[in-house]
């Protein structure tokens, strides 16, 4: 048998059903694909003649090929039983316990060369590249329509000589790609478009992996060539005054709709260049938002409007994706209209409907390395511009020092996120980030900066089933024998799938009754449990 190859295929598509069932279609694109009871296998069957690791599909250089894992039922292709079946074709029929899987259409295999379509893709991008070497042209300065529109006009008389047999709405599939990859996004455009993607990651130019819903899957787009990847990444930080070559092969950059760009060349990157594309959501999610798709409850965010409305310290924490600056959005929706707030982030994020708002951007060095303004040097200038509350974009390091100064000194109510695992390792987060700001300060003192400036903890997580939750809502309540004192408020039980009150009385609904204001204590010491 030929050598396994371990990258992922274009794939098979298959037609699955359980006895006279419906069948259900699915696909598959990374090999070996196990089949079997396991519900963690590309193809998971239920059964009690199914085996928790059943067959596995394999991609060899000869095609697909269909693997028995000696199973006491066995597995039965086209009404044989067989220890190994290939290359499998369209129309063969897999019996496994109860189960019938068909071959309903074979996508290719890596071995192959690219596609029709490449191959055009391809010849036209380089006829249109020759063309724009004859005009020679100065394009600074000239907008991207215009660019387009000056392509477009180079390319339409070359498809009848490239494509003479094909249709006019084939041309017209063909002349868009090559106007994507020439001067636009490529593959990302179509992307771009689709408002359930939070994140694109281009692994190599013929893998791209999305994000949906807080899964990850591969999508049938590929760019022409490494050049074409390597094209996009320049268009995007070419604009911004950034470079990325062999002496800068890393850049962080932001595309005009505020998405945050990550890329690699090589040869850091061993396959290639590679990007990782950070949507900019184009919806602004509303409480009722949060609530309708599990991320917490009325109660929770009732105390959360409670605790943000008068004024106190709130620390997002979370790991990356996690929700944390969708969060932060919603808080900041609750500080009230006279108050002044300055937000400060390395790039530009939240987008808040306030009045009295000045938002800050942090600056990179140039290619000589010089003009960098950190997060730093905007929160500590912030200070000089009388806010009411600071809300920084995320605390990742020396600033966090900054920034519990700045909330133990007058700006009561600000706002920040920093990365973590949960509300206790935040804490000790914040401690490693204060010793980064290069003081040498005890760690007794440190604690007591943290313990007297944060007062709320929100954890934020992507839980297993792809959701952003809010798993744990804590209150910092002082120090105690050189230990930083909490205690949960709200939690999330991952195990029964609910969110519960611990239903103790938080240090700050005392502080309210004291000044007189009026709390509904039935959010929190209603200790019942809220079921999803």
């Amino acid at each position: 048998m030929a050598q396994v190859l371990t990258q992922p295929a274009r794939g098979l598509r298959l037609s699955i059903s359980l006895g006279d069932g419906q069948p259900r279609a699915l696909s598959v694109a990374q090999f070996p694909a196990a089949i079997g009871r396991d519900p963690e296998h590309p193809v998971a069957l239920t059964g009690l003649w199914v085996g928790r690791c059943h067959a596995v599909l394999k991609h060899v250089e000869a095609g697909f090929f269909l693997v028995d894992q000696g199973m006491l039922s066995g597995t039965i292709v086209n009404g044989q039983r067989i220890a190994e079946y290939g290359p499998l074709k369209k129309g063969d029929t897999i019996q496994i316990g109860s189960w019938q899987i068909v071959v309903a259409d074979l996508m290719g295999n890596l071995a192959e060369a690219v596609s029709d379509d490449d191959l055009l893709l391809e010849r036209a991008l380089a006829r249109l590249r020759e063309a724009l070497d004859l005009r020679r042209k100065d394009w600074q300065g000239i907008s991207d329509d215009v660019v387009r529109a000056e392509c477009r006009s180079l390319l339409e008389p070359l498809l009848p000589e490239l494509m003479p047999h094909e249709t006019s709405e084939r041309r017209e599939s063909i002349a868009g790609r090559v106007l994507s990859e020439a001067v636009g996004l490529g593959p990302l455009e179509a992307l771009f478009q689709d408002p359930d993607i939070s994140e694109v990651m281009i692994n190599r130019f013929d893998q791209i992996f999305v994000e949906r819903h807080g899964r990850c899957e591969q999508v049938a787009m590929r760019f022409s060539g490494e050049d074409s990847v390597r094209a996009v990444i320049d268009r995007i930080v070419s604009p911004l005054g950034r470079r990325i070559d062999d002496a800068s092969p890393m850049v962080d950059a932001r595309l005009a709709d505020g998405s945050r760009v990550n890329a690699v060349i090589r040869p850091l990157a061993i396959q290639g260049p590679c990007m990782t594309i950070r949507r900019f959501g184009t919806v602004q999610w509303g409480p009722k938002d949060l609530i309708a798709k599990g991320s917490l409850t009325e109660p929770m965010l009732r105390f959360l409007e409670l605790a943000v409305t008068h004024r106190t310290n709130v620390v997002v924490s979370g790991g990356t994706g996690s929700g944390k600056t969708t969060l932060l959005n919603l808080l900041s929706q609750w500080i009230p209209a006279h108050e002044r707030v300055i937000t400060i982030e390395d790039a530009a994020e939240l987008r808040l409907d306030h009045q009295n708002l000045v938002s800050l951007e942090v600056r990179h060095a140039n290619a000589e390395g010089r003009g960098q303004v950190s997060i730093r040097d905007l929160l500590r200038n912030s200070l000089r511009m009388r806010p009411d509350r600071i809300i920084v974009g995320e605390c990742r390091g020396g600033e966090a020092l900054d920034m519990l100064q700045a909330m133990n000194t007058g700006h009561e109510g600000s706002l920040t996120t920093i990365h973590a695992n949960n509300t206790r390792d935040a804490l000790g987060r914040l401690e490693v980030m204060v010793l980064m700001a290069g003081f040498d300060l005890p760690i007794a003192a440190i604690r007591e900066q943290i313990a007297s400036a944060v007062d709320i903890i929100i954890q934020q997580q992507r839980c297993s089933d792809g959701r952003r939750r809010v798993t744990c809502i804590s209150e910092v309540t002082g120090i105690e024998s050189g230990v930083i004192q909490t205690q949960d408020i709200f939690t999330w039980n991952e195990k029964r799938q609910t969110f519960s009150a611990s239903g103790v009385i938080p240090l700050l609904v005392d502080r309210l009754r004291q000044a007189g204001i009026s709390v509904d204590l039935d959010m929190i010491l209603d200790s019942s449990e809220f079921i999803e």
